[in-house]
This record gives structure tokens, C-alpha cells and sequence, in this order.
């Protein structure tokens, strides 16, 4: 996708161009076009491993802070300050526009999110209501306020990808075997239809509030979709999916896709239509490039875990993960999974500062 390409009418979206942004080396990489060096960020880099973000967010639960825009802005902003990042990802929840449009629910501590009253039948389906900007003001003012400290380093906006939020909504809390959430979809054909295009315009909703207050990039985190056989994936998950990128597509910015244990379904996310497909650590990038169509980035995928071991080991497995990348069209460091909580944030930072140092003086 071009720098230039069709933006929505809404006139307070910016271009990605502004202020610098056409060279971002994150952008270049999601276009596939030629970088200085392979651009890095870390998923669930603004957050619980650092000291910083504990004290801001102490007696603070997790959704309200959600909805403060100076306390957004700054957690945002933390992780910058500490590694050399080539990108911000807003600090966000996915359950914020679930809880927008009035979800009764609860992100417990240890737990994740809670659902009060599950939907498990047609009634159900009443509480999602569309989404309006004027339900997440929060979220345009600390976007904004972000885009203007930033300057040229992009913003990733985010949301939640349909199957995710469906399971969340279904089982009422995380779950292991989603058995309730397969039920419906395996069940109730015509419920489960009804449940993801509902979500599926919550989606497109939240992100476009993002992009039109500034984000220059938005990533769709389908984290539980793996759970799903790639069949299934393409008759029940696939059509949703693929009309989440085709709205956002008008708005210029690249599009993102990531999910957790997807190693099967790597080409059917490509076929959903983003620019950019997320790969955990469990697949190899040189292999991934096999299962995903031509005219995509990649985006991956040291494992988390590799950040607990000594440096030497880390330094190994970033430089491996660095050559299997060029292999890609268009290349973007990160790990496989978000950042764990228990992660030193110097070894993040020296990791940053690897990606930058050893993908300088290489072809891109």
C-alpha cells in the first residue's frame, strides 16, 4: 500500500506522511519498502514488566486506567524512553469497546477479563450496540496527545480480533479449550454469524476512532484464533475477519494481523487482507514466508521466553531471527507474544539495540 493511498472522508485523520512519518523504518518495512535497518517494537511493550508503569497504575484498575488519557499518554510513552523502539503501541485494552458500548465486565488481576453475563443465546446479542466515537472520547484526546509527543515515530492503534472477543463474551473469562465458543459455532451457525458481525463492526469502529485521531498503523490481535482448525477458520472466521482489513483498508495505514499459535492458519490470515501478518516464535520466519501469499510483511518472532536466558543466547537467537527475516518481503522485529511480566527491561533494551546494530549495513 501506498503512502499516498485513499484516505477515509473524515478530514481530521491525518496522512502517514506527516511529520516525518514517511520515514519511518517501521512504515517503510510494513509497505515492503526499503529500510536502514530492520525496524523492532515489542508487543506489550508499555506495561506490567516495568517499574515505571507499577507506580503510575498503583490503585488504579486496569480499565479505568484505560480511560484516562494523561495516564494513557505517559504509559505510552514509558517504554520509549527506556529502548530504542521504532514504533509506540497505545496502551489499550481490548475490552475497552466492549465495555464502552456497555458489556458488563472486569479485567480481575491474575485472572484476565471477566464477563458478568455471558451470551449464550439471540438475547444476548442485544448489548452490542454500534460503537460511536463519542463512547471512547478518551481515546481520541490520548491519541492525540500522543501523536504530538511522538513526532515521527509512528503509533500503533490496536483492537481486538472478532474470534477473540467472541470467546471472551462466550465463555465469560479465558479459557483453555473455548469448548463453549466451538458449541456456538459448530451449533448455531446463524448465531455465531450474527455474534462476529456485530464484533466484527466493534473492530472496525474502535480502530477507525484511532486512526482518525492519528494512529499510523493499526494491529488486530486475534490472540485465541489458533484454537481453531484451519477449516473452521475459513468458514466461520475468515469472512469477519477479512472484512475488518477491507474497512480499514480506505484509511491509508498499514494493517497488522496477529494471533497466537496460527502456525496452520499463517495463510489464511494473509488471505484476510492485511499488509502485515504476525508469526509467533513456533514457526520459523523463512518458513512462514512459504505459508503466506506474496505482497506481505512479517512481523516476529523471538521467542519470549529466549529473553530469560543469558545474553549470549538471546544475542544468537535475535541474529537468527534477523536472517530468517530478510527472507520476507517487508520485515519487522518483535517477539512472538507480548513482553511477560517477570522480563528485565535492560534485556530489551540491549535486544532493541541488537536488531538496530545488526541489520544496519544489510541488505533490506
Amino acid at each position: 500500500m501506498t503512502a499516498d493511498a485513499a484516505r477515509s472522508n473524515d478530514h481530521s485523520a491525518r496522512t502517514p506522511d506527516d511529520g516525518g512519518l514517511a520515514e519511518s523504518p517501521f512504515l517503510l518495512a510494513c509497505r515492503r519498502l526499503p529500510v536502514p535497518h530492520t525496524p523492532v517494537w515489542f508487543m506489550r511493550q508499555a506495561g506490567r514488566s516495568l517499574p515505571e508503569y507499577l507506580r503510575v497504575r498503583e490503585g488504579v484498575p486496569m480499565l479505568e486506567s484505560c480511560t484516562r488519557p494523561d495516564m494513557i499518554v505517559e504509559i505510552t510513552m514509558q517504554p520509549l524512553r527506556r529502548y530504542a523502539v521504532d514504533a509506540a503501541i497505545f496502551y489499550s485494552d481490548i475490552m475497552v469497546p466492549l465495555r464502552a458500548v456497555g458489556v458488563d465486565l472486569d479485567i480481575k488481576p491474575g485472572v484476565g477479563p471477566v464477563i458478568a453475563d455471558p451470551i449464550r443465546d439471540a438475547a444476548g446479542l442485544d448489548v452490542l450496540r454500534p460503537l460511536s466515537p463519542d463512547d471512547v472520547p478518551y481515546v481520541t484526546e490520548a491519541v492525540g496527545g500522543l501523536v504530538g509527543e511522538l513526532g515521527a515515530t509512528p503509533l500503533i492503534g490496536f483492537a481486538g480480533g472478532p474470534f477473540t472477543l467472541a470467546s471472551y463474551l462466550i465463555e465469560g473469562g479465558p479459557s483453555k479449550n473455548h469448548e463453549r465458543t466451538k458449541a456456538m459455532m459448530y451449533g448455531e451457525p446463524e448465531l455465531w454469524a450474527r455474534l462476529m458481525e456485530r464484533l466484527a463492526d466493534l473492530t472496525i469502529a474502535f480502530l477507525k476512532v484511532q486512526v482518525a485521531a492519528g494512529a499510523s498503523a493499526v494491529q488486530v490481535f486475534d490472540s485465541w484464533v489458533g484454537a481453531v482448525a484451519a477449516q473452521d477458520y475459513r468458514e466461520y472466521v475468515l469472512p469477519h475477519a477479512r472484512r475488518v482489513f477491507a474497512e480499514i483498508e480506505p484509511l491509508g495505514v498499514p494493517r497488522i494481523h496477529f494471533g497466537v499459535g496460527t502456525g496452520e492458519l499463517l495463510g489464511l490470515m494473509g488471505e484476510a487482507g492485511a499488509d502485515v501478518v504476525g508469526v509467533d516464535w513456533r514457526v520459523p520466519l523463512d518458513e512462514a514466508v512459504s505459508r503466506v501469499e506474496p505482497g506481505k510483511a512479517l512481523q516476529g518472532n523471538l521467542d519470549p521466553a529466549v529473553l530469560f536466558a543469558p545474553w549470549e543466547i538471546v544475542e544468537r537467537r535475535a541474529r537468527d531471527v534477523l536472517a530468517r527475516g530478510r527472507t520476507a518481503e517487508g520485515h519487522i522485529f518483535n517477539l512472538g507474544h507480548g513482553v511477560l511480566p517477570s522480563m528485565d527491561p535492560d534485556m530489551l533494551a540491549r535486544l532493541a539495540d541488537l536488531v538496530h546494530e545488526a541489520s544496519t549495513d544489510d541488505p533490506h
